[in-house]
């Protein structure tokens, strides 16, 4: 069984018992938990459902290995860089995304 998800503007292909990053949100810091309502399919291996946009009633549970505070990671260090041609104009900028650490607990549809 899997299902694809909508969270912070990217869709993720996610099964029971995945490890995965997402998009940080708002939760409480000594959160346990958390749902996410924006299923965008659910396969069972019987049968597909497809959400116009979302499933009905459908939510995937995921957990924290410890806390909501604890599970924030940071991503890869990325460098943008501007630059004007002809101008001797150049700027970089460092940039690093934080992500939520969460476990896939179940697929309910």
């Amino acid at each position: 069984m899997y299902a694809v998800i909508e969270q912070g503007g990217k869709q993720y292909k996610i099964a029971e018992g995945d490890c995965l990053n997402i998009e940080l949100a708002d939760v409480s810091p000594d959160a346990r938990t958390m749902e996410l309502e924006k299923v965008l399919l659910i396969n069972d291996d019987k049968k597909v459902k497809i959400g116009t946009p979302y499933v009905k009633d459908a939510k995937v549970i995921v957990s924290f290995k410890t806390t909501a505070e604890e599970a924030v990671v940071k991503g890869k260090k990325l460098y943008p860089m501007h630059h004007r041609r002809r101008k001797h104009s150049r700027k970089r900028i460092g940039h690093r995304q934080k992500y939520l650490q969460v476990v896939v607990d179940k697929i309910q549809a």
